[in-house]
C-alpha cells in the first residue's frame, strides 16, 4: 500500500499539524489512511486500545476517522529528568529498556517499531508517516528509527515541512537535503513551507532556484494557522486571554500531559506558572500531571512554589491538583517499587499515595457528587477521562470523596482527581467559566484540511505517492 511521510528541517517545523491536516484531507476524499510515528518523545499521552501513544498521533487517527491504538506510535519515550525516561513499548512501559543508556535501546526497539508498521501497511490505503525532530542529525543517524529508516521500511516518498517563520527555511531545506546519503535523497518528493506570515511575492525566485539545486518542488506555501490544536509537548506559551478568569498551570519540570488545558485557551486566561508571583492573583491554582513527582516536589519547594500553594489552601483559595498533582498535595509518597521514589507532599489533601510497579492506563467515566463551594458547580456532572498512573492514592479521613468512585477527593478549596481531561469535558468548562469551548477539534481538523486543499499542491502530491483511489479534489 502507499505510503507518504512528513518530516521535517528542525523539531517544530510543523510536521504534526501537517500530517494532521493531510490525515482529514485524505479521509474526507475516502481514503483509508492511518496515522503512524515509529518514535516520540513527549510526556503528553493518551489511553487508547493497548495502552498510550504520544498525543500526536491520537489526534490524527481522530483527524483520520478511526479508532486509535498502539501501532501508530510503538515507541513513547516519556523524560523524567535530562538523562532519565521511561519507554513506553506497544503501549507498556518497558522498566528494562529504560534503564539503558539511549544509544544501546534502538536494536531492541526497531523489531517492533517494524512489525507495526508492516501490519498497519497491510491493513490501510495509505500510512502517513511523521518523522521526529530532523532526519539530518549526523550525530544521531545510528540510532534514528523515526525518519529515513521508517521511509525505507514503509517504501515511503517524503515531504520536508520548513518553519519560514524562523528565518532561514530555504538553507534548513538545502542544508537537510545535502547532509542525507544520495539514496535517501532520493526519497524526498516535495518541499512545504510552514507558517508563512507575509507577502508571498517576495517568494520567488527561491522556490525555483532551490528546485534546480535539489530536483525536488516546492508544493506549497502554508499559511500561520491558529489552530488550536495541543504542541506535541505541551510547551508553547498559552494564547493570553486578558479580562477572563485566570488559570495558573503549575509548569514543573517534568510537568505532563500540558495538553488537556488547551479546551481552556478559549475560555479562560491561562498561564504556565513557573514562580509564586503567578499564582497570587489567579482565580483557579491548577497543579498538573507529572512524570516524576518526587523531583517535581523537591522543585516546588526550592522555587517557593509549594509554600505559595499551601498559603492558597489556608487563605480558602481553589486549587486543583490532577493526577501527579493530586498526588502532590497528599500527605506522603511512598515508592516500594522504585518506581518514582518516597517524597513528603505538601499536605493540604488527607491522602496517601503509594506505587506500584504496574502503570495502570484505562479510560474512566464518572460523576462528581455534590461539592463544597467552590466546587459545587461541578456537583452531579458526568465526565470522562483517562489516567496514565503508577500511584493509588488513598483517601486517610472519611468523607473527602468528591465522586462516585474513589477518582476524586476534596477538602474545602482544594480539589484532586486521578484522571486527566478534565476540562475537555464541555459542561465542566461551563461549569467553571459559564460558557463553553465554541471550537470543537473536528472544526479544527476541518479547517486544517482546508487550508492544505487550498494551499498545497495535493494532486501533484498523490501522483507522487501513488496514492490511486481519492475523490477529486474541491477548492474550498
Amino acid at each position: 500500500m502507499p505510503a507518504l511521510m512528513i518530516q521535517g528541517t528542525a523539531s517544530s517545523a510543523g510536521k504534526s499539524l501537517v500530517t494532521t491536516a493531510l490525515a482529514r484531507a485524505f479521509a474526507r476524499r475516502g481514503l483509508d489512511v492511518v496515522p503512524f510515528k515509529a518514535q516520540n518523545m513527549s510526556n503528553n499521552a493518551r489511553v487508547v486500545d493497548g495502552g498510550e501513544i504520544g498525543v500526536a498521533q491520537y489526534l490524527q487517527a481522530l483527524a483520520a476517522g478511526i479508532e486509535p491504538d498502539v501501532r501508530m506510535n510503538p515507541v513513547l519515550v516519556k523524560p523524567e529528568g535530562d538523562n532519565r525516561s521511561q519507554v513506553i513499548v506497544l503501549g507498556e512501559p518497558d522498566l528494562e529498556l529504560s534503564r539503558l543508556p539511549w544509544r544501546e535501546r534502538s536494536a531492541a526497539l526497531w523489531p517492533p517499531i517494524e512489525e507495526a508498521l508492516q501490519s498497519l501497511l497491510a491493513e490501510h490505503e495509505l500510512v502517513l508517516l511523521e518523522g521526529a525532530g530532523s532526519p539530518a542529525e549526523i550525530n544521531l543517524r545510528d540510532t534514528d528509527l523515526a525518519n529515513m529508516r521508517s521511509a525505507r521500511s514503509a517504501e515511503a516518498v517524503v515531504v520536508m515541512v520548513a518553519d519560514i517563520d524562523r528565518g532561514g527555511a530555504f538553507a534548513h531545506l538545502y542544508g537537510t537535503w545535502a547532509l542525507l546519503p544520495p539514496e535517501e535523497r532520493e526519497l524526498i518528493c516535495g518541499f512545504v513551507l510552514n507558517k508563512f506570515r507575509g507577502d508571498r511575492a517576495l517568494l520567488p525566485p527561491a522556490p525555483a532556484k532551490l528546485e534546480e539545486l535539489t530536483g525536488v518542488p516546492t508544493l506549497g506555501v502554508l499559511p500561520w494557522l491558529q489552530h488550536g490544536l495541543p504542541d506535541e509537548d505541551g510547551a508553547a506559551p498559552p494564547q493570553r486571554r486578558p479580562g477572563a478568569r485566570s488559570v495558573s498551570v503549575i509548569r514543573y519540570p517534568t510537568a505532563s500531559n500540558l495538553d488537556e488545558f488547551r479546551p481552556l485557551e478559549q475560555v479562560a486566561d491561562v498561564v504556565w506558572a513557573t514562580t509564586a508571583q503567578q499564582l497570587t492573583n489567579a482565580d483557579l491554582v491548577v497543579l498538573p500531571g507529572s512524570k516524576h513527582v518526587a523531583s517535581d516536589l523537591a522543585w516546588l519547594r526550592r522555587t517557593g512554589l509549594a509554600s505559595a500553594v499551601t498559603e492558597r489552601f489556608h487563605a480558602g483559595r481553589s486549587v486543583l491538583g490532577i493526577c501527579g498533582g493530586l498526588q502532590i498535595l497528599g500527605s506522603c509518597i511512598a515508592d516500594p517499587a522504585g518506581v518514582d521514589g518516597d517524597a513528603v507532599g505538601l499536605n493540604v489533601l488527607p491522602v496517601t499515595t503509594v506505587f506500584a510497579r504496574t502503570k495502570l492506563t484505562r479510560r474512566v467515566e464518572t460523576r462528581f457528587r455534590a461539592l463544597p463551594p467552590p466546587w459545587n458547580p461541578l456537583g452531579g456532572i458526568d465526565v470522562r477521562g483517562y489516567e496514565i498512573r503508577h500511584g493509588e492514592t488513598r483517601a486517610t479521613e472519611p468523607g473527602l470523596d468528591a465522586t462516585e468512585d474513589g477518582l476524586g477527593f476534596v477538602r474545602g478549596p482544594v480539589l484532586g482527581v486521578s484522571f486527566h481531561g478534565l476540562f475537555e469535558n464541555d459542561a465542566v468548562v461551563e461549569a467553571f467559566f459559564r460558557r463553553r469551548a465554541d471550537r470543537s477539534l473536528e472544526a479544527v481538523f476541518d479547517e486544517l484540511a482546508d487550508a492544505v486543499e487550498e494551499h498545497l499542491d495535493l494532486p501533484q502530491l498523490e501522483a507522487l505517492a501513488g496514492i490511486a483511489g481519492a475523490a477529486p479534489l474541491v477548492r474550498r
